[in-house]
C-alpha cells in the first residue's frame, strides 16, 4: 500500500503552537533536520563546531550577532551561520524561522545550560 505524499504547510504548522526557542521537527532531509521556532529576546551566545547552522526568516525580523558584526534578516531571507562561528539570534519582535542542520545538533551548541532543548515532532 502506497500512501499520498503530503507537502508541509510551514503556516499551519507554526499555528500550532506558541511557545519561543522551542524547535518542532517538521521533516526529515537525509541526516538533516527542518526545524520551525518562534523567537522572541535574545538567546544564549554559542557555537557549533561539527556544523553550520541555516535560517530562513518566515516572518519578523531576527538579528544574528556575531563576534564580527550583526545580520539582520527579514521574512524570506536566510543566514546560513558557518560551523565553529559564535553567535547569538535576538528578535525585538515574535519572529518565525525555519532551521536546517544535522539531527541532534543542540540549540544551545557548545554553551549548554537550562534553554538546551531536544526538537519535539510536531
Amino acid at each position: 500500500m502506497t500512501t499520498s505524499p503530503v507537502p508541509v504547510n510551514l503556516a499551519d504548522k507554526l499555528s500550532r503552537f506558541s511557545d519561543l526557542w522551542s524547535q518542532k521537527k517538521v521533516a526529515d532531509l537525509n541526516d538533516y533536520e527542518v526545524k520551525l521556532a518562534k523567537m522572541k529576546g535574545e538567546f544564549v551566545w554559542h557555537s557549533h563546531e561539527d556544523t553550520d547552522e541555516l535560517f530562513l526568516v518566515i516572518s519578523g525580523r531576527l538579528t544574528l550577532q556575531l563576534r564580527d558584526g550583526d545580520v539582520v534578516l527579514g521574512p524570506g531571507e536566510l543566514y546560513v551561520v558557518p560551523r565553529g562561528v559564535e553567535h547569538c539570534p535576538v528578535a525585538d519582535e515574535e519572529t518565525a524561522v525555519l532551521l536546517l542542520e544535522p539531527a541532534g545538533t543542540l540549540n544551545t551548541g557548545d554553551a549548554g545550560g537550562p534553554r538546551s532543548k531536544a526538537p519535539e515532532a510536531l
